[in-house]
């Protein structure tokens, strides 16, 4: 009897402690040119191997190969982490040296730990879902956010923070892996979506409602707005803006931002290019009945922040960043409690889209039926 397709991914990916111990141990591997042919070859042999792991004559989803290869690079993610924290070694020494030095910092260890645990559970769920013939495009879109925060914070902050004179060939293999997410994302919007059975009374009942008698909705505004002036001083902040406001809050609270990793200063103005005109339209259809548009966009968002938090909140505490850069003990409650309320938001209001969703669904046409499955 053949195993759960997920069951044989799984088998696949726990191939990469063996071969990063044998990478570690063989010395001709341990340049950067073997490294990164190796990397091709191990890469494409599990691409090969995965038509493999699906059942004979079944349609497969493309995402399904995307997704199982991602689930391979995951664990050799938590590898890192796993060993940079002192629990595991004799695996990722090589590649530090010869193939992406910058892995060794707080904030790749923080990310590794993210991809390890958070992406490779996310992986084996929607796997499981997509093989059973649930759905698993809200799944989809959740990693599609988280990987492509990822990546364009990663892959700028290793060009042009302290590690960008001493790139190896081996970082150029980020860039596929840079493109898929994208592509994913573009597959799974382009995709319909299930919505829940509303009856068109709900909908025209909750339209009716102006955002002051929504309470929650006036909530989420209000901390949105704070997110929003939150993201623009941090911007300001990592652009060397002279007010005095600027200097303290670097030095006294968050002197992270100023670590040379480079890091934390492209997240800072990935936020204040992007994520703050998307905080402004989440803003708008808040406001705005029919934005079917949130119902996907939150969820998407959700996952990059998420993300995005997760590896600076922890890369500012974690004894791989030097002590000056550290978060000063006497302010670790409020910087702390405003990180976590920015990775918390987003998530919030993704819930509120996906809980009670009949303020965003397009109006329902007179003579419909109550009962008919809607999908927008």
């Amino acid at each position: 009897m053949r195993p759960p397709v997920e069951v044989c991914v799984l088998i696949l990916s726990l191939c990469a402690p063996g071969i990063l111990y044998a990478m570690n141990n063989i010395p001709a591997l341990q340049e950067p040119l073997p490294i990164l042919g190796m990397e091709i070859v191990v890469l494409g042999l599990v691409l090969a191997l995965l038509p493999f792991t699906v059942p004979d004559k079944m349609k497969v989803d493309p995402l399904f190969y995307v997704f199982a290869e991602f689930c391979f690079t995951c664990t050799v993610g938590l590898i890192n982490a796993l060993e940079h924290d002192g629990f595991i070694s004799g695996f990722m020494g090589f590649y530090l040296k010869k193939g992406e030095p910058h892995l060794s910092t707080a904030y790749a260890v923080m990310m590794s730990y993210w991809e390890g645990i958070f992406h490779l559970a996310l992986f084996f769920t929607i796997i499981h879902r997509m093989f059973k013939g649930k759905s698993y495009r809200s799944l989809g879109l959740l990693w599609a956010g988280s990987a492509i925060a990822h990546q364009i914070v990663h892959i700028p902050g290793v060009v042009i923070g302290k590690y960008g004179s001493n790139i190896q060939p081996a970082f150029w293999r980020n860039i596929p892996f840079f493109v898929l997410p994208f592509w994913a994302a573009s597959v799974l919007f382009s995709r319909p979506r299930e919505m829940p059975l509303v009856t068109a009374d709900k909908i025209s009942m909750e339209q009716k409602k102006s955002l002051l008698s929504r309470p929650v909705d006036l909530l989420l505004s209000l901390v949105l707005l704070g997110a929003m002036a939150f993201s623009v001083f941090r911007g300001f902040v990592v652009l060397d803006c002279p007010l005095d406001t600027c200097f303290t809050y670097i030095y006294q609270y968050e002197p992270y931002l100023k670590d040379p990793v480079g890091f934390p200063r492209v997240m800072m103005l990935v936020y204040l290019f992007y994520a703050l005109p998307l905080l402004t339209v989440f803003i708008y259809g808040l406001k705005t009945p029919g934005c079917t548009w949130m119902l996907d966009w939150t969820i998407f968002f959700a996952g990059a922040m998420s993300q995005t938090q997760w590896c600076h909140i922890g890369a500012s505490l974690h004894s791989r960043t030097p002590f000056t850069y550290r978060v000063p003990a006497d302010k670790w409650w409020p910087v702390i409690t405003l990180n976590v309320l920015l990775a918390a938001v987003p998530a919030l209001l993704a819930l509120r889209c996906r809980t009670t969703p009949a303020y965003f669904m397009k109006p329902i046409p007179k003579g419909q039926s109550n009962n008919e499955k809607k999908k927008n």
